[in-house]
């Protein structure tokens, strides 16, 4: 059992990382990060794939 939290809130996500709401929802709507719906709705967000992606924006990769 993962002892850390590894999904979170798309708002929790973006302050934890200083990104703009809009730019992960972006990654969501590409398939870069995994994301939970209800409905049509993003309630929560796979923090290991934000935080890959946010290397990848500020290493330039």
């Amino acid at each position: 059992m993962s002892l850390v939290k590894t999904w979170y809130t798309p708002e929790a996500a973006a302050d934890k990382f200083g990104i703009q709401l809009g730019k992960l929802m972006e990654w969501v709507s590409e398939g870069l990060v995994r994301a939970e719906r209800e409905g049509e709705k993003v309630v929560r967000v796979n923090i290991d794939d934000v935080r890959i992606e946010v290397e990848t924006l500020v290493g330039g990769s």
